[in-house]
């Protein structure tokens, strides 16, 4: 059986997403300091929907493939529904992590929240 589907590894492989928006309107980062997994995530939102959404991870495969998933499950959502993201979810579309690989699910729900915090701060800051 292999360790990561087919999912993971195209996503590790062939990572959607990747890069920096210089004008976003929410940025998030989150760090695992057992692992060293590092993402940030950037989220254009217009309308409150997410128009657009980049990241940048410095980790392993999972945390690569679960950064790029994450981004492209949130994309053209409200921010209501981005805010409902889960690491389950996210580690299912990938068709499952290995259990000791979970936690990189949980820094992409937590990167993405992050993000849409500090959206939510901006704006009320305006």
């Amino acid at each position: 059986m292999a360790l990561y589907s087919e999912k993971v590894m195209d996503h590790f492989r062939n990572p959607r997403n990747v890069g920096v928006i210089e004008d976003a309107d929410g940025i998030g980062e989150v760090g695992n300091a057992k692992c060293g997994d590092i993402m940030k995530m950037y989220l254009k939102i217009d309308d409150d929907v997410i128009t657009d959404v980049k990241f940048e991870t410095f980790g392993c495969g999972s945390a690569i493939a679960s950064s790029s998933m994450a981004t492209e499950l949130i994309k053209g959502q409200p921010v209501s529904e981005a805010m409902k993201l889960t690491n389950k979810a996210v580690a299912e579309a990938l068709d499952g992590l290995p259990d000791y690989k979970m936690h990189c699910s949980v820094l992409a729900e937590e990167a993405i929240q992050s993000a849409l915090e500090d959206y939510e701060k901006r704006k009320a800051d305006k």
